[in-house]
């Protein structure tokens, strides 16, 4: 296969090509960040020599944090023949659940620490190059929990996202009560109910409190 590697660690990028040069496939690019990613598929595609495979880090310069995972939804919608391999440290839950979601095969979406065995890798590199699908168990299990959660803060009710945004603020269920104009005893009730909707059980060692807030944050403030 034709393969484009995008990884901004020096040794990381030689060592993938290496690798995959020994097992038979091109590097026809290897660059260090997602506007190299970019520039060179497109040019490779202009050129009639479109790769077959772009393996690409989720964090890369300049900031390093979803540059390499935005660039490979985008490669997806404009060069659609182009498989993505995903090969991070980390999981953007967001932009993962997006590549998933077009059902499309072509896809990967591996974390470089789980990634044990040489030979499985490169069984993966090819699988995903000729169209399958393959996913760590770990990436799933986080866009399932991603999704719970946003399907859970989707059923508060009205009040009880306004009672979640004020605890978000650090309120107590005094200040909530006398923010809103209602009794303690109903913000109680209020909260109770966002435990409960929010699956944190009253025997849950972690404060509770705690993790309703940051649901609400990890869905973008959104409750």
């Amino acid at each position: 296969m034709r393969i484009v590697i995008a990884e901004d660690s020096v040794l990381l990028r030689a060592g993938i090509a290496r690798l995959l040069t020994d097992a038979g496939h091109e590097i026809v690019a290897a660059v260090s960040d997602a506007t190299g990613l970019l520039g060179s598929v497109a040019e490779l595609a202009r050129s009639g020599a479109a790769p077959d495979l772009a393996i690409v880090d989720v964090r890369m310069p300049p900031t390093f944090t979803d540059e390499g995972i935005r660039a490979a939804v985008l490669i997806r919608a404009q060069q659609p023949d182009v498989a993505i391999l995903v090969l991070s440290q980390y999981v953007e839950e967001r932009y993962a659940a997006d590549l998933i979601a077009d059902g499309r095969g072509g896809l990967g979406y591996l974390l470089k620490d789980r990634v044990a065995d040489v030979a499985d890798f490169l069984a993966d590199v090819e699988r995903v190059g000729t169209g399958g699908t393959v996913l760590d168990p770990e990436v799933v299990a986080q866009i399932v929990v991603r999704s719970r959660a946003r399907d859970a803060l989707a059923a508060l009710t009205p009040r009880e996202s306004e009672v979640l945004a004020r605890m978000a603020q650090g309120r107590s269920n005094a200040a909530i009560a006398a923010e809103l104009v209602v009794t303690e005893g109903a913000v109680e009730k209020h909260v109770s109910a966002i435990f409960a909707k929010l699956g944190l059980q009253p025997e849950a060692t972690e404060n509770r409190r705690v993790l309703a807030v940051l649901a609400f944050l990890e869905d973008g403030g959104r409750a």
